[in-house]
């Protein structure tokens, strides 16, 4: 079974489909629609908004007809921040179709698949051309100077190249004494690979070797160097062109915070209001999935948010001035924080925690942790995208591992890794985006595994990590590698897979990080692949296919677990194709890839009028 993607009527919110991405409440926008010959004749064209929740409809006009397609643009009045809109299609045999960012239909679909143009204050503009590097500060590297640094009280030193410890008590002590001087000393090889922005998991003193048990926020963890450090490795990595972000818990401190400790057993001190407590004496309280050591904070306090998310004075606002001149944050947790029970403040926390950045520096990103469903919160109010695991992660682990896998998916009570074909993917990516607005889609993390996960390698089909590194630089999104992957690192669940890295056996790996940096570079290189449009061509058991597209210049992209051999629609693909990485072969519409391959191919910009082109005659 294939899906025919080619010969569909295409939209999406890429500057190629919309006259503008960043809209004013009440300004008018300029939508387009590419409907291929193959589609068949259509008669109209009409938009359907849904202001107020009040349907309003807008008549399209045909403003080209090239050899492949029909574009036809209508003018859309923005007038709410988040204002939906679809497509109704009435083609020339009476038969009628909608097109929502869910696809396309026979059925009335849901305000929830609408596209969606956003008025809230834009991501920066760099944002959606990172490629993004996550590191465990006490995995990656040890400077001289932590030689010198008493072993923490709570810590279990281990050797270098002693393996993690997956589960048991150890699992959060265990201490290898990596440090942010450290990964000051490594930024070579992060220039090496083409990273262009640094995540580095928290920062600040915890009893755990992973720190989101923070004790305070107000200074950076003396065993990673302390604040100079953290300054120090700033500087650095800006002077090699890479940003650098930091981690925040905004839904729990650690049960050794300063805040904790002078609220616990004292009802009367100003902290109490900081948490939620479950009896008088303040000696029981919630907790983060009611593990003990990590008490839920309670946002209807006003001097928590006054301290920690908002104005120049708080926590957030603090580490990005300067001397720190963090470039954002990525915010643990961010789906659960401000909701507890029949409270939900979450919307509240965000908007005030963004408008401190926005205040402090409005050139800053945010990212928020949703391992779920994360459209309800990510519609551009604050987020600027999501790290999140059923769009992209989980559906290309479901297409590329090994079948019966067993052990771990990402805390599924799944008996096994499931297994998808590639229709199935393209359906899990598009089902689990269609909600996002456009510059969500293009800011939100495409993680192959993280600090949290198994490392895909673990399981991966022999020859498919090029194809999954490939389809995590390609696709819209912010790709980013887990420190370790580009040496090939296993791990079976998200504590083994916090490895050290092997810098005595640099040379060891030299394959997979040339890899890495060949498919980083493919992405850095040619700006579709962050800005264009995303047209999915084909979808099959073992094959996707799909283009990313700007007026520019255009990529084609096939993703291959098999022996395939593809033939698209005439119009399909515009103009000739450069081969830019892999082995298949392109002519005449056809694809052909033998076994495990991921290929792609440079193609002429997409050449169309521009917003508000006069009417065209249907073509003869």
């Amino acid at each position: 079974m294939s899906l025919d993607l080619a010969s569909e009527p295409h939209h999406d919110g890429s500057s190629l489909y919309v006259s503008t991405p960043a809209p004013e409440l009440g300004e008018a926008v300029r939508v387009r629609m590419r409907i291929p010959h193959e589609y068949g004749a259509v008669a109209a064209v009409t938009v359907r908004s849904n202001p107020n929740h009040e349907p309003r409809w807008s008549q399209a006009v045909r403003v080209a007809a090239t050899p492949q397609a029909e574009w036809w643009e209508a003018e859309v009045l923005v007038e709410n921040p988040v204002h939906g809109y679809r497509w109704l299609v009435a083609r020339a045999d009476g038969r009628s179709q909608w097109l929502t960012s869910a696809g396309l239909s026979d059925l009335e679909p849901r305000d929830d698949d609408d596209f969606r143009l956003v008025t809230y204050a834009s991501p920066p503009a760099w944002a959606s051309e990172q490629v993004m590097y996550q590191v465990f500060p006490d995995r990656f590297a040890r400077s001289a100077a932590a030689d010198a640094r008493p072993v923490p009280e709570w810590a279990e030193p281990a050797d270098w190249d002693d393996e993690p410890i997956g589960h048991g008590p150890s699992t959060p002590v265990q201490f290898y004494g990596g440090d942010l001087d450290g990964v000051t000393e490594h930024l070579d090889h992060l220039e090496r690979l083409g990273v262009t922005l640094l995540y580095l998991t928290p920062i600040f003193p915890g009893r755990s070797n992973h720190r989101y048990d923070a004790h305070s926020f107000h200074h950076v963890d003396p065993v990673l160097g302390g604040d100079a450090a953290l300054v120090r490795l700033v500087e650095a990595a800006h002077a090699r062109g890479i940003r650098v972000i930091g981690d925040l818990t905004s839904n729990h401190s650690g049960d050794a915070h300063e805040w904790f400790e002078a609220a616990r057993g004292n009802p009367g001190a100003p902290e109490s209001e900081f948490y939620y407590w479950l009896d008088d004496a303040q000696l029981d309280y919630e907790s983060w999935l009611g593990v003990p050591s990590l008490p839920k904070f309670n946002w209807n306090s006003r001097e928590l948010r006054r301290r920690f998310i908002e104005g120049p004075d708080s926590v957030v606002a603090h580490w990005l001035k300067p001397p720190f001149s963090l470039d954002g944050w990525r915010i643990d947790v961010a789906n659960m924080t401000g909701r507890y029970r029949d409270e939900d403040l979450n919307a509240e926390v965000r908007q005030t925690l963004r408008r401190t950045m926005i205040e402090t520096n409005p050139d800053t990103v945010l990212f928020g942790e949703v391992t779920n469903d994360a459209a309800s919160d990510f519609q551009g109010d604050a987020w600027h995208g999501a790290m999140t695991y059923p769009s992209f992660t989980r559906p290309v682990w479901s297409w590329l591992t090994e079948p019966g896998s067993r052990e771990w998916f990402f805390g599924l009570p799944y008996e096994q890794i499931p297994q998808l074909t590639g229709e199935q993917v393209y359906e899990s990516h598009r089902r689990f985006t269609a909600a996002f607005p456009w510059r969500t889609r293009v800011c939100t993390m495409n993680a192959l595994d993280t600090h949290d996960t198994a490392r895909f390698a673990t399981y991966a089909r022999p020859g498919a990590v090029p194809v999954a590194v490939g389809l995590s630089m390609t696709l819209p999104g912010i790709p980013v590698v887990f420190a370790g992957d580009e040496f090939g690192h296993t791990g079976t669940n998200g504590e083994h897979s916090r490895t050290t890295m092997p810098w005595n056996r640099y040379d060891e790996h030299a394959e997979t990080i040339d890899l890495y940096a060949s498919l980083i570079a493919l992405r850095r290189v040619h700006p579709a692949l962050s800005h264009g449009g995303l047209r999915w061509l084909h979808a099959s058991d073992d094959a996707l296919v799909f283009v990313r597209e700007t007026a520019e210049e255009s990529v084609l992209v096939c993703a291959a677990r098999d022996d395939v051999d593809i033939v698209l629609p005439a119009s399909a693909i515009e103009g000739p194709a450069t081969r830019l990485t892999g082995t298949g072969e392109l002519a005449d519409a056809r694809i052909r890839s033998t076994g495990m391959a991921f290929s792609a191919w440079s193609l002429p910009g997409v050449a169309v009028p521009a917003f508000g082109s006069e009417e065209v005659p249907p073509p003869r």
